[in-house]
């Protein structure tokens, strides 16, 4: 059980990481490791194109779901649990969070420090 909700919490994330801007102003490859000033870029480009974000979103959530069928009804059954209990899935995303902080100690706090930043904006 903690398998399956592991993976559908990962397919979630995988769904809200958004690609960097191109040059033209739409969503593209993320170009190096600066994801951050990407997802950035995407956001912006989302609040100036709010339709064409919900679509580009839809289409790359239904692709990836008829390419994972299987996985794709794993996450719908996980959010559907979440809606009904969303208190145990926050418990659970803390516990994780935390297990991967004690696991990753550095990279957890250059991350803490990276939402310190954006909450200060």
């Amino acid at each position: 059980m903690k398998l399956l909700l592991a993976g559908a919490v990962a397919i979630m994330l995988a769904f809200t990481a958004a690609p960097v801007l191109t040059a033209e102003g739409t969503p593209g490859a993320a170009p190096g490791k600066d994801m951050a000033a990407g997802k950035e870029k995407f956001e912006q480009w989302c609040k100036a194109n709010p339709e064409k974000c919900k679509a580009e979103r839809q289409a790359k959530r239904e692709e990836w779901c008829k390419a994972n069928p299987e996985k794709c009804k794993e996450m719908q059954a996980h959010r559907e649990a979440c809606k009904a209990d969303p208190e145990k899935c926050k418990a659970e995303r803390k516990a994780k969070r935390e297990q991967w902080c004690k696991d990753n100690p550095e990279r957890c706090s250059q991350m803490k420090a990276r939402a310190e930043e954006r909450e200060k904006k």
